[in-house]
């Protein structure tokens, strides 16, 4: 193909291609740097799990929070969600629960645009998650 008939072929607008942000991410067992990074992700909700492999409630509430923060889940307000598990066991895990003074497991904290909007403490059942993503 010549360049001018490749030309002609990309500004008759022929085909297109449109890259976008994945609808939700999932952060399993994330740094401390890969949760400021997700934290401040503009136009998405960061819904951040602090949980230990130890802990019974942490492994009942993993998967229901999985599935409602995955595709095609968004929260409340219509933004994208995305899972930050954070294993406090690990010295990041020990440094974030200290600074944002988790005292118990689980412990669910969500995030806009780096700040954290609201949290909830303990296990919830499937219809308690979604009803804290639709106050987000």
């Amino acid at each position: 193909m010549s360049s001018m008939s490749m030309q002609s072929c990309l500004s008759s607008g022929i085909r297109t291609f449109h890259l976008s942000s994945p609808r939700a991410v999932l952060y399993p067992k994330a740094s401390q740097s890969t949760f400021e990074k997700a934290i401040k992700a503009k136009n998405r909700i960061a819904v951040v799990d602090f949980y230990a492999d130890w802990c019974g409630p942490c492994h009942q509430l993993a998967p229901v929070l999985e599935r409602f923060t995955s595709e095609p889940h968004t929260s409340g307000s219509g933004l994208p969600l995305d899972l930050v598990k954070i294993d406090t066991s690990s010295d990041d895990g020990q440094l974030l629960g200290a600074l944002y003074k988790v005292r118990a497991l689980p412990t669910v904290i969500a995030f806009r645009n780096g700040s954290p909007i609201t949290h909830f403490v303990g296990t919830k059942n499937e219809a308690g998650v979604q009803e804290f993503l639709n106050k987000l």
